[in-house]
């Protein structure tokens, strides 16, 4: 009988006093129970990180990026970064931006239009997409604000600056723009949506099927009958074609759109669609034709980003596990993990490299320093991306990088 009440608030999101919901979490606990798998982290690193690539311009310094893509040409690097902190309002700075093979800068543009980009894309065309979360900034309209932690919450953010507040209404949109920064389509409403077939609330990253279908995933926060948890499908002109999963419910683990924080998204070579669903630390990989599961994988760890090449190597990036990862109560979870990024095949789904984070977790009194880096947060690669030469690029939110991956010879 309890656990049906407790079930019932998490369906509903009534309202309900802090420690009833506390109640709540820890009463569906044992729902949210991950297979017992062994952490893959004692594999082979066959890269070498290359830092400082990428040249920005004179007195302009990195700022969190999450957002990386590669161009049409297959060598030169679109990314999307949060002018020098960790949002860009009030900045003047463009935050798109296009570097050469060579990371020279080399086109951009954005100024004043995105508070958080936190995904981009290059179609087939070569139009590049930015995605703007609105994530970082906290509040905003409808629901979840920036996310509960419980069950392990979006990145870690500093406060919101003051001025966020006198913003007209901007965030949780994507933009598609010509590769010269010319604005070709806007999805979503400026200031976010938070109606059941509205669109959108935080969404986090979009990818476009070869027939031109558009498709997103939505949901940073991980607060019980609150914040979003779905992944969107619309045509190529925009049109909503349909959406699965609504918000965040621990009872529905077991099903197949029971998301928590679907985080990133990538087609394989065979059409199947896999989804990151990065708060329950597992790939979801659906059939688009009638979005069937076929199957669920839990060995390329807690996935911020993920990218899948023409070969089926998949790149899965672990940003958060031991740090930013949490358990139903709080506590931390995760601890055995090494955050980083996995390389395994999409085809038989195992997992064959490690790239680690360099920075351990800081323990508790530590505080990272330029002689003794560490990390209290999110960690390593959270954006990730492939050339066409196999060189990997990861997107970094906490250390404010992006890093090249070469292959050692």
């Amino acid at each position: 009988m309890f656990r049906a009440f407790v079930l019932s608030i998490l369906r509903n999101g009534s309202a309900v006093r802090p420690q009833t919901l506390l109640i709540a979490l820890l009463a569906a606990a044992p729902l949210a129970a991950q297979p017992d798998i062994k952490p893959t982290n004692d594999l082979p690193n066959p890269y070498r990180t290359i830092e400082g690539w990428a040249k920005m311009p004179e007195g302009r310094t990195w700022g969190s990026t999450s957002a990386v893509a590669i161009d049409k040409d297959g060598t030169s690097v679109w990314v999307a970064e949060r002018c020098g902190k960790n949002d860009c309002v009030g900045s003047s700075l463009d935050p798109v931006l296009h570097f050469d093979k060579d990371g020279k800068l080399i086109k951009s543009f954005g100024a004043g239009m995105i508070i958080s980009p936190h995904g981009i894309y290059v179609d087939h065309d070569g139009n590049i997409w930015v995605v703007d979360c609105a994530c970082t900034v906290g509040g905003g309209r409808g629901r979840g604000g920036r996310g509960g932690r419980g069950g392990g919450g979006g990145e870690a953010q500093p406060e919101p600056a003051p001025e966020a507040a006198a913003q007209a209404p901007k965030g949780h949109q994507i933009f598609k723009f010509s590769p010269d920064g010319t604005l070709l389509m806007t999805l979503g409403k400026a200031g976010g949506d938070s109606t059941a077939d509205g669109y959108f609330f935080q969404p986090n990253n979009m990818v476009v099927a070869p027939n031109g279908d558009i498709w997103v995933v939505e949901g940073h926060g991980s607060t019980p009958g609150v914040s979003p948890a779905r992944v969107l499908r619309f045509d190529k002109t925009g049109k909503l074609l349909g959406h699965w999963g609504t918000v965040y419910d621990p009872a529905k683990i077991d099903e197949p759109y029971g998301f928590n924080q679907p985080h990133a998204l990538a087609f394989d070579s065979k059409g199947r669609l896999f989804i990151a669903d990065r708060g329950y630390n597992r790939l979801k990989i659906f059939d688009t034709s009638n979005m069937k599961l076929l199957d669920t994988w839990y060995q390329f760890s807690r996935i911020s980003g993920l990218w899948i090449d023409k070969d089926d190597n998949i790149y899965a990036a672990d940003s958060e596990s031991e740090t930013v990862s949490r358990n139903p109560d709080g506590t931390p979870s995760r601890t055995d993990w090494k955050r980083g990024i996995r390389i395994g095949s999409a085809r038989d789904g195992k997992v064959v490299a490690l790239i680690p984070d360099p920075w351990p977790h800081c323990q508790p009194g530590q505080q990272s320093s330029a002689a003794s880096p560490c990390s209290p947060s999110t960690s390593a690669a959270e954006g990730i991306a492939v050339d066409s030469k196999g060189i990997i690029y990861g997107a970094e939110v906490g250390p404010k990088a992006l890093k090249r991956y070469e292959k050692n010879r």
